[in-house]
This record gives structure tokens, sequence and C-alpha cells, in this order.
């Protein structure tokens, strides 16, 4: 199966979800460039999150361990296995796509009942490769692992795993980002950010223009916060580790994490995630409001846009001030219908008249554009 040879990795063009948690039938959405989910509390935002992190987990070999993580297979079908006996899915990216169907197993859980690559061949028209059935774990990244480049198998995986889910919500003591860490873990920025301090060496060193940037944004939103002070230290074993400290204005002492406000160090990960200088193709976020002042909401607004040019993002937020950002276009209303998440888009051009008086998140809140709690 080699296929055609290919050259970049792509992001999402359209996604079919059926059977998975709250999403009971997504039929080929569409998904642009920036996608800004707004819905009420339980509208099934997360849940299209959660699904990018199984994806994410299905590619590195570990779907059995985060279905058991989930509780099981029977937590993460629709309404349980007794009204949904499968999970299906397919992505479609480029002239490529990834298919596969997930069947809960006795145990908990999952088995792939079918999985297979499709290739919209220019010459043949569509041709699919099919994986088979009963494995526990993809196949995909065997084929990746022992293809060949600009294959098929290659391309795919390579364009799957490279759509990454971001998640900074822990910000405790014990959070990696606030910890001693080696200093060599530093090719990427983890999805949690707990090689944070090491990243940013790497790029002071490697992008100084990109560390930069990110200093002077963080400045922006934290005014008392002046540079990072980033110092690898060798231990006795001859590993070299670093940790996140940083030094306020017109002082010269180095403070650490833990002095930082959860809001502000969250504030740092999303610059740095949304500046890196080679970045995911398509970029998930969760709720990257949570602990942040309203100016850094409205940095993180235009931050948003502007990474939104050169990655795909999907972001899920709660946040008006966030949504007043973005314009309608960019928006993915989630809401709850007869028990299951259902994903609309608006034109802008249906809202003009609403536009000359009120913001777009002032639409949202007065429950016009949906996604609002309903009585």
């Amino acid at each position: 199966m080699e296929g055609q040879a290919v050259s970049t990795k792509k992001q999402i063009d359209y996604l079919t979800i059926k059977g998975f948690k709250s999403i009971k039938n997504l039929d080929r959405f569409r998904l642009n460039q920036l996608n800004v989910l707004i819905g009420a509390n339980g509208a099934g935002k997360s849940n299209l999150v959660s699904y990018f992190r199984m994806l994410g987990e299905m590619m590195d070999l570990r779907l059995q361990r985060w279905t058991t993580s989930q509780g099981s297979a029977d937590r993460i079908v629709s309404f349980g296995v007794k009204e949904t006996n499968q999970v299906e899915s397919f992505i479609e990216f480029g002239k490529n796509g990834y298919h596969f169907v997930l069947e809960p197993t006795v145990d908990g859980g999952f088995v792939f009942a079918d999985e297979r690559l499709f290739f919209q061949g220019p010459k043949y028209g569509p041709d699919w490769y099919p994986q088979g059935s009963g494995h526990k774990e993809t196949k995909l990244k065997e084929l990746f692992e022992h293809g060949t480049a600009g294959s098929v198998q290659d391309y795919c995986y390579s364009s799957i795993a490279g759509w990454k889910v971001f998640h900074f919500h822990d910000t405790s003591d014990t959070a990696g980002m606030k910890r001693l860490g080696s200093l060599h873990d530093n090719d990427y920025l983890r999805h949690d950010a707990s090689n944070l301090a090491a990243y940013l060496f790497h790029l002071s060193e490697s992008h100084h223009d990109v560390f930069e940037q990110i200093t002077k944004i963080i400045r922006l939103a934290i005014p008392f916060f002046d540079d990072f002070v980033l110092k690898p230290n060798q231990l006795k074993t001859g590993e070299e580790q670093i940790q996140l400290l940083w030094r306020q204005q017109d002082s010269d002492y180095a403070l650490w994490p833990s002095q930082l406000s959860d809001g502000s160090i969250r504030f740092m990960c999303l610059v740095t995630a949304l500046l890196q200088p080679d970045p995911p193709s398509t970029i998930i976020i969760d709720e990257p409001e949570l602990g942040l002042h309203p100016y850094a909401i409205t940095l993180l607004g235009s931050l948003i846009r502007s990474a939104s040019k050169r990655m795909q993002v999907i972001v899920s937020t709660q946040s008006v001030p966030l949504v007043n950002e973005f314009g309608i276009a960019d928006l993915v209303v989630v809401e709850r219908e007869d028990g299951h998440s259902v994903f609309n888009r608006h034109q802008e051009e249906t809202f003009k008249t609403w536009l000359e008086e009120y913001s777009v998140g002032e639409l949202w809140e007065k429950n016009i554009l949906g996604g609002r709690p309903r009585p």
C-alpha cells in the first residue's frame, strides 16, 4: 500500500462522529481555519475536545488505557451500550481520510470493528485501504513506522498525530510546569506545558525572535513581569535540568513559578503554544480563558486570530469577552437537542442589523445566536 507521494501534513476539512458521548450524529461537519465552540454547560463542547484526546491516545497506542481512565467504553458510547453499540468516525483532510469503528468489549474496553485509510486519487478516483478488524490498538502507527515516506499511511499518521490538544488547567504546585524538568525535553511543547521551561530555553537559543515576542506579550498582560530566568543546572549524573524562574520589574531576584497567579502562568503557556515556531497543523484548546484578567482575554483573542493564519485552531469557551474578539462566521454553536449535541454555524449576513448595535458576545449573551441555557 504505497499510494501517492505527499508533501505536508494537513489540517481537518470535514469531521464525522457517531456514537461518541453526547455526539450522537455529527455528519461531515466542516472545520475552518478558526473554530470557536460556544454553548451552555453540558452542551457537548468538551466532548468534542475529548474526542480529539481519544484520537491522540489512539495514535500513541493507548486507546485501552484512555478508555479505562474514562470509566469504561459504556461511558463513552452515546447513552450507554444498551442504546449505542459502536463509535464511528471519518475524518477528511486534503485528499486523504481516516475511518474507524470501535465496538465495546465485555471487559469495558474497545476493539476495532473496522479501520481503513482513504485516498482521493487524481486518476482513478477514491481508494480505500482496509486495515482489518479485531485489533485493540490502531494499526496506523505500525504502518507508519514500517511504511514508505510519502505513502498513504505515512501521510495519514503524520497528519493525525499533528493534531494536538493543549490543556493548561493544572497549575498546582505539583504541576510539571512548576517543577524541575529535563533540559533536553524541548523538541515540542507538551500538551500540559510540563516542559515549559525547557521549551522556552530552546526558543531563547534557537528562535530568539519568537522568544522575545512571547516575553513582550506576557509583559502586556502581566505588567510587573520583566523576563524569564532560564538557567540549566547540571546534576552529578550529568543530566541537565531547568526550572521556570522569572523576575519582576526593577529587580534582579529570581522568583519561583509558585509566586505567579494561576491565571498568569496559564497565560504564559497559552502565549507559548500559540506562538510556537513549528506549530501542529491543528491545535485544540478547552476553555483557555480560565482565570485570566479581562485584558489578558482580549490579548488572547488577538493571539488566537493570528495563530489561525498559521495553523487550524479549535477553541472551546464560556467567555463572552473572548467571543467578542471573533466574528459570527468563526463560531460553532453547540446545543443539546433530544439529549444529544448539535453543532451549527451562522452566516454573519443574517445578523447584520443586530451587529449595528450589539457585539458578537452580546448577541450570544442575549441568546440571539443560541448556545445559551434554555429555561
